[in-house]
């Protein structure tokens, strides 16, 4: 006699079939999809075939591909081809999806042709957790992440890797040529013969693609090329590697951690804080907003254009100036005084503004002191040129950056919140998503990819807060 768990007989006859609604439970977190999607305005959100013809063959409706795609990247399952199998053997499908199985065809066409509706539903999503109150002391951090694209480092050219394959291509052509010519002044026949023509033609033509390549890249506003996926780049990674990727913004809500925006980018952190900060602000409908970014996004004049937009930035300054390294004395020692408008060297003299100039777009004020300079015994700490006194370049608009850090110095914890803040989505999805590349090329088609990641994310959170029955039961209200 066993003692373990019998299983029922594959072949047990039961008097009434069951149905297919009794293996999905009350808290399955697919009946929050099913709700979600059913709630959705799918035609005024921008997706395809909502309104079937009344010709031709029949299609799936809209709201049968979103349901499976949400399903899937909640599920880890991203290939239309694996969902193509899921659909034919996976219950939750089943019920999901009222037994339809579409084909990979199929489900990978909706993707592809459907971005803008998949980016609204995302939106919308966000809408829905505002109306929610999820939102209220609107606290941001912001943060990019590099993600793999469909374009290996090989087929990603810049002009100095191009210039490199070029000079090792007309190496092993000069090479081969010197070849063939002591082959012929030894009159050694076997050897010539073995030295194909073929060989060389195929060099001469890799040299002409070369030279076409390098003409394109020098053309290139990013002066860099990626033959797989034009809209990927070439970026670093960390410290030592680099790969061909897009820089995929995100601005997450510090309370409950959602992302309440995000951006797909190909270009550095530097730079990128005013826009995701508009579209944080349009997402929880509000302007005043305090954002948190790390020191890879400090740029003065687009620190400046956020607060304008009424948010609050914090973002601290790193240190790039090198004076350490050269035995001089760094800016921060110069203490400035706002009531004189003048600079405190660190030998106590004071440095008057004298001039107004404009440079790298910015204006900026020039103070200096040429007779405390001139007669300083500190000056060799101080500069470097033997005519020219120090000059300490302020912008007109320093004060609101000097208000900024002051602010930063009283939250210390503020570098702590932020990453405990936005850094943790950005893991979650690369783990979803697994050591692989995105599925897709182009902006449009990545910032569908991302835009699935980021509702399926956002989803999982709010079961996470509310529970599956408690998220049902706010959709239902709000989507009614």
């Amino acid at each position: 006699m066993t003692h373990h768990i019998k299983g029922q007989g594959r072949h047990q006859v039961t008097l009434l079939p069951e149905a297919l609604d009794d293996f999905v439970t009350e808290d399955n977190p697919v009946r929050v999809v099913d709700i979600f999607v059913d709630g959705l305005p799918l035609d005024s959100l921008g997706f395809e075939r909502v309104s079937a013809k009344q010709i031709g063959r029949p299609g799936y409706h809209p709201a049968t591909m979103l349901k499976l795609y949400i399903y899937g990247y909640l599920n880890r399952i991203q290939s239309s081809r694996r969902l193509e199998k899921e659909t034919h053997r996976n219950v939750e499908l089943m019920w999901l999806l009222e037994r339809l199985t579409p084909d990979f065809k199929t489900i990978a066409d909706f993707r592809k042709n459907n971005s803008k509706g998949i980016k609204n539903a995302c939106r919308t999503f966000i809408e829905l957790c505002r109306q929610m109150q999820m939102f209220t002391d609107v606290i941001v951090a912001i943060d990019g992440s590099k993600f793999k694209a469909v374009n290996s480092k090989s087929n990603n050219y810049t002009p100095s890797k191009v210039k490199g394959h070029i000079e090792r291509v007309e190496q092993s052509i000069s090479l081969y040529l010197n070849k063939l010519d002591d082959a012929d002044k030894n009159a050694e026949p076997e050897a010539k013969a073995d030295l194909s023509a073929t060989k060389l033609a195929w060099l001469q033509k890799r040299l002409e693609e070369l030279k076409q390549v390098q003409q394109e890249v020098e053309q290139h506003p990013d002066k860099q090329l990626s033959l797989t996926d034009p809209d990927s780049r070439l970026m670093k990674i960390n410290n030592v590697n680099r790969q061909v990727s897009y820089n995929v913004q995100t601005a997450v809500d510090a309370k409950h951690h959602l992302i309440v925006a995000h951006e797909v980018t190909n270009t550095p952190d530097r730079g990128q804080l005013t826009a995701v900060t508009k579209l944080a602000q349009d997402a929880v409908g509000k302007a005043d907003i305090t954002v948190l970014a790390d020191k890879g996004y400090y740029s003065r004049s687009d620190i400046k254009a956020a607060q304008d937009l009424g948010a609050t930035a914090l973002v601290p300054k790193g240190d790039t100036s090198g004076a350490d390294r050269k035995g001089l004395f760094n800016r921060s020692l110069f203490r400035y005084d706002r009531e004189k408008d003048v600079y405190i060297c660190p030998a106590g003299s004071e440095l008057q503004n004298r001039f107004t100039a404009f440079e790298d777009g910015l204006e900026q004020q020039m103070y200096f002191n040429n007779i405390a300079c001139r007669d300083c015994s500190q000056r060799l700490k101080c500069t470097t040129s033997k005519r020219d006194p120090r000059r300490i370049r302020r912008w007109v608009h320093e004060a609101e950056i000097e208000d900024m850090q002051a602010r930063l110095d009283a939250l210390p914890q503020t570098a702590v919140i932020r990453k405990q803040t936005v850094e943790h989505p950005f893991g979650t999805i690369k783990m979803w998503m697994g050591a692989t590349h995105f599925l897709m090329r182009r902006f449009k088609n990545v910032s569908t990819e991302i835009s699935l990641h980021v509702l399926a994310y956002n989803l999982n959170r709010m079961i996470s807060i509310w529970g599956t029955e408690g998220l049902a039961s706010k959709l239902r209200e709000h989507c009614g």
